[in-house]
């Protein structure tokens, strides 16, 4: 009986575990998506990525490119090309929230 209680805990632990990390992550990407339209300048004005609507025509189509999430936070941090960096705009929490958003819509998962 005790192996079975220990076992029905170990499960729910494991369970409640996963249902927070789920609930974090679709807050992360709800807010990723905000900051992606409404960053000064968004994003959606140099970028086309379909989730958001954005249909920007100077930056890569994010869909196209598909980048993961560091390679999207370096870029947010160090700027890129004729991408400034947002280091100074931006905290960290919302920089890793828009790379999550960024790698994730850009995959259509």
């Amino acid at each position: 009986m005790k192996n079975v209680l220990t076992f029905c805990t170990l499960a729910f632990s494991a369970l409640a575990a996963t249902t927070a990390h789920a609930a974090d992550d679709a807050a992360q990407m709800a807010r990723g998506k905000k900051l992606f339209t409404t960053a000064t300048p968004a994003c959606a004005v140099c970028h086309t990525l379909k989730d958001a609507g954005a249909e920007g025509t100077i930056g890569p189509v994010l869909d196209e490119l598909q980048p993961d999430a560091p390679r999207v936070a370096r870029a947010l941090r160090d700027g890129i090309g004729s991408m400034p960096s947002f280091k100074a705009a931006m905290s960290d929490a919302d920089i890793e929230a828009l790379a999550l958003y960024v790698s994730k819509a850009s995959r259509g998962k």
